[in-house]
């Protein structure tokens, strides 16, 4: 097989794509606006590290990287709450052994897979080959050649759009008529910090945890890095009382982290200097639809869905995609325009849902962890699940480690557990005070059971 097949945008989600195609036999040219990260820093405040699950480890692991890839992560076990007294208290993301989720380098990760792509799979990687323009009609695909200034001018077909959030080609496709996109932004934005090690290179707080600091309106996270660091998110409104607005001053920041986080000021070394090191970043939610224009283009990833960061599966619903569009040309034999369309037909629902749910959990993670409603629901999810573990799964247990259970269906039975919890919750403060036994008749005849789950 000697089809040629382009991809614009050789992030985490381009570079495991061009894998996919390249093992079918393509010939791969993957395109990218930016310099080779493997030889240059990423751009300042562009986050670091991110949250690997199982859905991301499944795709990995389909082309042979999972090994390679576990090297890179650190473990967390689940949330470390952080009161404003500076008391801790860890909640663990599920019940068994390899309920967890890992903390990877977001460039590790990325060079890895170009690594893997340029010299397992043959893939041929453009640098600095930024997209200009795509015209459906005279199906040209323009790119630019940083190096020698110069255009180059490639057919459209077959051309997939990995280019990120802010994607050139499915704004082209927009312009044109061929897609419907809306980019939905939050009130809130994001910017970040570092925590490093300790001066005897050892870990300054509890590595195997993602640490919040949860204060309602907003919230402070911390992800751990494999060098002892920790990488240090602030989600907080743009504008108000507190407001990225408001804190325009060295000695504003001061106030606002003495105030609300008191116990990161000894984690944080010139932390009214450091606040302002990175840049105040959006955050937003794409959607769009269709995802392809027949067999010449196709968005992927973030270029086709992008979420809020908040239930972590951002990259993980990425190379979920890999991973289906890959399948998708297994049935259709090659061809691509089928393949493009039953991906993107089969595939969007999952992503609205996942980017519905990631809102809802920036609400969950920024005030309800520390609310008893919330904890006792928790406990009894936990409980359900347990007596009946083939029909009960804990949403964020479906989204996070069954990658069997697709993102709309975690949010349909999410949606059947929540009315049973309210019932089983309602007017109670403790597990011993819920009758467990009308649960389980609720669970019984409301829940269809699932496939056992397998351990990855």
């Amino acid at each position: 097989m000697s089809e040629s097949v382009k991809i614009v945008g050789a992030g985490l989600c381009g570079s495991l794509m061009s894998i996919y195609l390249a093992r079918r036999g393509y010939t791969v040219d993957l395109f990218e606006a930016r310099g080779d990260l493997r030889k240059e820093t990423l751009p300042a405040g562009r986050s670091i590290n991110l949250a690997l699950a199982n859905r991301g480890l499944r795709a990995l692991g389909e082309v042979g990287l999972g090994e390679q890839v576990r090297k890179l992560l650190t473990v967390m076990r689940g949330r470390m709450i952080h009161d404003e007294a500076g008391k801790t208290e860890f909640q663990a993301y599920g019940q068994r052994p390899w309920e967890v989720i890992y903390s990877v380098s977001r460039p590790g990760l990325n060079a890895l897979l170009l690594d893997a792509a340029e010299n397992e799979h043959g893939v041929r990687i453009h640098f600095r080959h930024p997209c200009q323009a795509i015209d459906l009609e005279s199906d040209r695909l323009v790119l630019l050649d940083e190096t020698s200034e110069e255009p180059l001018e490639l057919p459209l077909t077959t051309t997939i759009a990995a280019d990120g959030a802010g994607s050139v080609i499915r704004q082209a496709l927009e312009t044109a008529g061929r897609v419907e996109s809306r980019t939905d932004w939050l009130e809130h934005a994001y910017k970040e910090l570092t925590i490093p090690p300790s001066s005897v290179d050892h870990w300054r707080i509890e590595p195997h945890a993602l640490h919040i600091w949860p204060r309602g309106g907003y919230m402070l996270i911390a992800l751990p890095n494999l060098d002892h660091s920790f990488t240090v998110t602030l989600f907080l409104p743009t504008h108000g009382e507190p407001g990225f607005d408001q804190l325009d001053t060295p000695e504003a920041a001061g106030r606002f982290f003495d105030a609300s986080f008191p116990d990161t000021r000894a984690l944080i070394p010139d932390l009214e200097k450091a606040f302002f090191v990175n840049p105040v970043a959006p955050l937003g939610t794409v959607r769009c639809a269709p995802w392809n224009v027949g067999g010449q283009v196709c968005l992927i990833g973030d270029a086709a869905h992008a979420i809020v960061p908040f239930h972590g599966q951002g990259m993980n619903a990425a190379f979920e995609d890999c991973l289906e569009l890959d399948r998708h040309l297994e049935t259709s034999n090659g061809n691509f325009e089928e393949a493009f369309r039953r991906f993107s037909e089969s595939r969007k629902p999952s992503a609205d849902a996942i980017a519905d749910m990631a809102l809802e959990n920036y609400v969950e993670m920024r005030d309800s962890v520390r609310d008893p409603a919330f904890l006792l629901r928790k406990a009894v999810a936990f409980e359900l699940e347990r007596r009946s573990p083939e029909r009960f799964v804990p949403r964020y247990s479906m989204v996070m480690f069954r990658s069997d259970v697709s993102y709309a269906e975690a949010q349909r039975r999410g949606a059947i557990q929540g009315l049973i919890l309210d019932q089983i919750t309602h007017g109670q403060s403790s597990l011993e005070d819920c009758d467990m036994d009308a649960a389980d008749v609720l669970v019984h005849t409301s829940l269809e059971p699932l496939p056992p789950a397998s351990t990855p």
